[in-house]
């Protein structure tokens, strides 16, 4: 057998085609294996940097607990004080007055006859007009006429509109 015989042998030609295909999937072999450890790095990193994220995002979350808990702590005992109650109260009062001229159909006119009274009152009262009622109400025991004037239709149902003075 000459050398020519032996590299053109059919067995030959597949060990050719073998190696060709065994060079082809070692190079793919060797590709996919660094592009496997590239994605190992960078999931590696990926969750480090998330854990990091979630380490960080845990203590916003503690120390916005703890300055939620001490404003909530500020804030009741500042609505403790005399003047928050109070202003706390007329906020309760308009919120509700609001409520009750949209859902009451027969509240609305009385009570702002009744509200415009009582500002005409403070207003005489603050420019010296008449006496303040406060100081009456304090003074004797706060009587009986208050009650029935801010809502004078209430008091007797002969009376409609509740525009008596």
């Amino acid at each position: 057998m000459t050398k020519e015989e032996i590299l053109t042998h059919p067995f030959a030609l597949g060990f050719y085609t073998g190696c060709i295909f065994l060079v082809i999937s070692l190079y793919n072999y060797l590709r996919l294996k660094g592009e496997l450890a590239r994605f190992r790095r960078h999931l590696s990193d990926k969750l480090e940097v998330e854990a990091d994220t979630m380490k960080k995002a845990k203590m916003e979350v503690e120390t916005l607990r703890k300055e939620n808990e001490s404003l909530r702590v500020k804030v009741n005992a500042l609505n403790e004080l005399p003047d928050r109650k109070i202003q706390r109260d007329c906020e309760i009062y308009a919120r509700a007055e609001k409520r009750m001229l949209l859902n009451v159909p027969g509240f609305a006119p009385a009570w702002e006859t009744a509200k415009s009274e009582a500002h005409g009152e403070l207003a005489e009262e603050e420019t010296g007009k008449s006496a303040p009622k406060r100081i009456f109400a304090r003074l004797f025991g706060g009587g009986s006429n208050g009650g029935t004037a801010a809502l004078p239709g209430r008091e007797d149902g002969s009376r409609g509109g509740g525009t008596g003075s």
